[in-house]
């Protein structure tokens, strides 16, 4: 059996969705707001949602939860290693501003460096994936509840 290519598409896909986001929020200056960050959910959900739809019908009958879940979390996490090895780059060699601006707005008594930083936002992206991946296969995980054994329960008094 082929492996699937999807995990790989859509994380690159995912990625560059979220590259993409950030550009045109730091092009508006908004790239400090931690507010902003509520897209990246939305990015990482819709292209989480449609990856693990395309797989399971990419399976069939053949799909199981497991498989569809680690579909979900490959396809995550190839997301957040491609967006937080940009975002890696971007503060030490694009706008090597960015970092004391942005923490320009927390209190805050310890040295935060560009290390920390880059942790914490693969540590959301992976937090962001497992939730998400859990969510959606709610959604396409095939029901316990069978139509032939229902019965109909009444309670009497």
């Amino acid at each position: 059996m082929k492996k699937s290519t999807i995990p790989v598409k859509y994380g690159i896909l995912i990625a560059v969705g979220l590259v993409i986001y950030f550009l045109i929020l730091s092009l508006i200056g908004m790239h400090t707001k931690p507010v902003f960050s509520i897209g990246n959910g939305v990015i990482m959900a819709f292209g989480l949602y449609n990856a693990m739809k395309d797989y399971k019908h990419e399976k069939g009958k053949e799909f199981k939860y497991q498989k569809g879940f680690m579909a979900g979390l490959f396809t995550g996490f190839n997301a957040t290693i491609l967006f937080t090895m940009f975002f890696a780059v971007y503060v030490t060699n694009i706008n090597v501003g960015f970092l004391p601006e942005m923490l320009a707005n927390w209190s805050s008594h310890y040295h935060v460096g560009v290390g920390i930083v880059v942790f914490v936002a693969a540590i959301m992206g992976f937090a962001t994936t497992f939730m998400l991946t859990l969510s959606f296969m709610q959604l396409f995980k095939e029901s316990w509840n069978s139509k032939k054994n229902h019965k109909s329960y009444s309670v009497e008094a």
